[in-house]
């Protein structure tokens, strides 16, 4: 799809197509959509993290709180989007052993009790253990450290996803 193509959509359409470029949130790509024409893919982008950063902490917050906890019950059920559960599963949340799970749990729980949002990592650019690494150390961060921190992963994961949706094609 090209950007010509994108600028040409419907609103609804637009959403629909670009509500999971951040974990299924469509308010995202309803709040860009009047910003069209978007130049490239470049100024797309930009404007999705302008919006991003011109909401209030507790929007960035409830933004994170969108997402799901990693190899937790979703992805172990199986209805995470097909997008997370690529992501995880290329980062070997797959693969965990019964101590790992168990472990991904605890750390997954005691982050969310510190901080009200899930833990947020840009999967597809980690391993398992850099993974658990990055979540202990998120969990001794302050909450605005964090909140930074995981917005940040949040807009590589959009990054990501936007280049898959939009050179793939």
């Amino acid at each position: 799809m090209d950007i010509a193509t994108i600028n040409a959509l419907p609103c609804e359409e637009f959403v629909k197509i670009f509500d999971n470029v951040i974990v299924k949130c469509p308010l995202i790509a309803a709040a860009v959509w009047p910003r069209r024409p978007f130049k490239d893919l470049i100024a797309f982008e930009e404007a999705i993290s302008e919006f991003i950063d011109s909401l209030p902490d507790s929007g960035k917050e409830g933004l994170l709180r969108c997402f799901k906890a990693l190899a937790g019950k979703e992805f172990q059920n199986g209805t995470l989007s097909r997008e997370s559960d690529e992501e995880q599963k290329a980062a070997g949340m797959d693969v965990l052993n019964s101590n790992e799970v168990s472990h991904m749990a605890r750390l997954n729980e005691e982050y969310q009790q510190r901080f009200g949002f899930p833990f947020v990592i840009c999967s597809r650019m980690h391993n398992k253990v850099s993974i658990f690494n990055q979540l202990l150390v998120s969990c001794q961060n302050e909450r605005t450290v964090e909140r930074a921190r995981a917005i940040k992963e949040a807009k590589k994961i959009c990054h990501l996803r936007l280049q898959r949706l939009v050179l793939s094609d």
